[in-house]
């Protein structure tokens, strides 16, 4: 599979410096991680839950969660279950290409029970969402997936959610943040990406925030999401990819604050895209979409298919930012240094933009590379389409 590959090849090329790589459930885990992107969770209860799956892979998603936890009524566990194991089935006969397809358990058991009752079917996963990441907590998950690992034979990935509210609470934040660094420097092979749990983390305040402002702006859980990527994603060989939280609005809201989209990037028949951007409240999206990256996270937990597109169009590589980086990790650099960039607006200095660069390049390899003339509105657009 590959980002933007339901898009024309013609369109593709005009859009494109360096297209999207391809990518697959056996990639290397550096590469499955940083090519998340959009992340969509579906009920395990949907009835039409394999055609579902199968429309939302022609629409570019590539990653998929089908939750047992807390989308679905505690009465309906046992039902979503058996609806998700009938539903992989269907799938397994199908034989078209899907997402990664990840499962979000509540308990550890439900691993290994879920990847028996499956039996071939359980070849579709990438791995499993394990719930309230904590070091006592999460362990049990992470040895019940090693277990399910050897049980179907295929590699078999974890996504810990950080959402508890020791990780919330001050006085817990540190002590619980070492914790989940111990357990998942053990199982690392196993841990793909940390998912930051936003909702929960609100919910422990009694906070929700509008869609006029992003998770950024509500200080508390700017303060987590900060030292998560301080403990958990550094770029010194011991990080962890961290994706960015959930954005929980889809439709027209009434508004007390100003759209945060500028005309000027929207111009002629693109003013149409920025109106429907803004009346579904995509503009504050796209803000926190930026803010994401800019505070260290990759990708994004998403809860409707209007927000796929937005996530996969910033993820691609400007050409401006790929020839920095290219200008950065050109061996005859090795030694340090700094010069002007290549677009003569700002410094590159190579020892502290190194692993940017280095970032930045395994992003363009997944997302591929914009051309010089070909803004975010113009992949969105291609995108939406």
């Amino acid at each position: 599979m590959r980002h933007f590959g339901y898009v024309p090849p013609d369109v593709r090329t005009a859009l494109f410096h360096r297209e999207p790589g391809r990518f697959d459930v056996d990639s290397p885990a550096q590469r499955l991680a940083v090519a998340l992107g959009a992340t969509l969770y579906s009920p395990a209860t949907r009835p039409a839950l394999a055609e579902d799956v199968i429309k939302q892979m022609g629409r570019g998603v590539v990653s998929m969660v089908l939750c047992l936890e807390d989308s679905i009524d505690d009465a309906d566990v046992a039902g979503a279950e058996e609806n998700l194991v009938r539903q992989l089935h269907a799938l397994l006969e199908h034989g078209s290409e899907l997402p990664l397809l990840f499962i979000r358990v509540r308990w550890p058991e439900q691993i290994t029970d879920l990847v028996r009752r499956l039996g071939p079917a359980a070849r579709l996963l990438s791995g499993f969402v394990l719930p309230k990441f904590t070091e006592e907590r999460g362990v049990p998950f992470l040895e019940a997936l090693t277990e399910a690992e050897n049980a179907c034979g295929r590699r078999l990935f974890a996504m810990p959610v950080l959402e508890s509210p020791e990780l919330l609470h001050l006085e817990s934040r540190a002590e619980t943040l070492a914790g989940i660094r111990r357990s998942v420097d053990k199982y690392r092979d196993r841990v793909l990406a940390l998912r930051l749990g936003v909702t929960d983390f609100c919910s422990a305040y009694g906070l929700r925030r509008s869609p006029d402002m992003t998770a950024y702006d509500v200080q508390l859980i700017a303060s987590v999401i900060a030292d998560v990527v301080n403990t958990l994603g550094r770029a010194d060989g011991t990080g962890i990819t961290v994706t960015g939280p959930v954005w929980e609005y889809f439709r027209l809201q009434e508004r007390m604050f100003k759209p945060q989209l500028r005309r000027s990037p929207f111009t002629g028949r693109a003013e149409k895209l920025r109106t429907a951007l803004i009346e579904h409240d995509m503009d504050g999206l796209l803000r926190e979409i930026e803010l994401d990256r800019a505070n260290g996270l990759l990708g994004k937990t998403c809860i409707h298919p209007s927000h796929v597109a937005p996530v996969h169009a910033l993820s691609v590589v400007s050409h401006e930012e790929y020839s920095d980086a290219v200008d950065i990790l050109r061996p005859e650099r090795g030694g340090g240094g700094v010069m002007r960039s290549a677009y003569t607006n700002k410094m590159n200095e190579v020892k502290p933009h190194r692993a940017w660069a280095e970032r930045t390049l395994l992003r363009a390899e997944v997302f591929g590379v914009a051309r010089e003339d070909v803004t975010f509105v113009e992949l969105l657009a291609a995108g939406i389409t």
